[in-house]
């Protein structure tokens, strides 16, 4: 594929294939992350907790982190400081989230209705999941992102200090898998160009930093 030459702010830069794939790899993350979140509330919103429906969750919130891991493994930020901060959330949440799996034997949902404050720990993934859709907000100003900033969070910890009216909860849970799925159908059909930035503000803060 014929490689473009772009004007960034620090100089002249091309995108190559390996930087149309990690974009398409960023992409397939976050639509792996969605669409599992998006079956985990369906079957607690539709079915019966039970061991069963609990051991479908668990192991779709799993594909969720490992899709999850994979985008922030390639996505492009400026702030080095920032990209590390989500990826080290992620692990933070990641090895909670396996501790609680094994301590509650899969039955995750289970456990966070009983012990709601376990969550912090857990939370660690949403956290890095809201830096995602921040993001994505700030360099797109995609409504969808925006709402999802603020609704994850709010949900989160209004359900770990007991402050959110049930009816609410029913309400924002499958909002928040919408969303999601409206955010990924958008980004599907977005242009490479824009996810891989400006590279010559990479290069940029690269050198500074050897530098220093």
């Amino acid at each position: 594929m014929e490689s473009h030459i772009y004007q960034g702010q620090f100089g002249n830069f091309t995108i190559t294939e390996d930087d149309r794939k990690e974009v398409i790899i960023y992409r397939v993350g976050l639509g792996i992350a969605g669409i599992s979140l998006s079956f985990g509330i369906l079957i607690f919103a539709w079915l019966d907790l039970t061991p069963l429906s609990e051991k479908f969750i668990s192991l779709f919130f799993a594909f969720l982190i490992a899709g999850l891991g994979v985008s922030l493994q390639t996505i492009h930020i400026y702030l080095k400081p920032l990209h590390n901060a989500l990826k080290l959330f992620w692990l933070i949440g990641t090895i909670n989230t396996a501790f609680f799996l094994l301590e509650s034997q899969g039955n995750l949902v289970t456990f966070i209705k009983n012990y709601p404050l376990s969550l912090l720990g857990i939370g660690f993934v949403f956290a890095s999941l809201t830096g995602v859709f921040i993001k994505e907000a700030f360099c797109f100003n995609r409504i969808e992102a925006k709402v999802l900033s603020f609704l994850i969070p709010f949900l989160l910890i209004g359900y770990m200090m007991n402050i959110l009216p049930l009816k609410l909860e029913q309400i924002l849970l499958p909002t928040w898998g919408i969303l999601f799925l409206v955010f990924i159908l958008n980004k599907m059909s977005q242009e490479i160009a824009p996810d891989i930035g400006d590279k010559s503000v990479f290069e940029y803060l690269k050198n500074r930093a050897n530098t220093q």
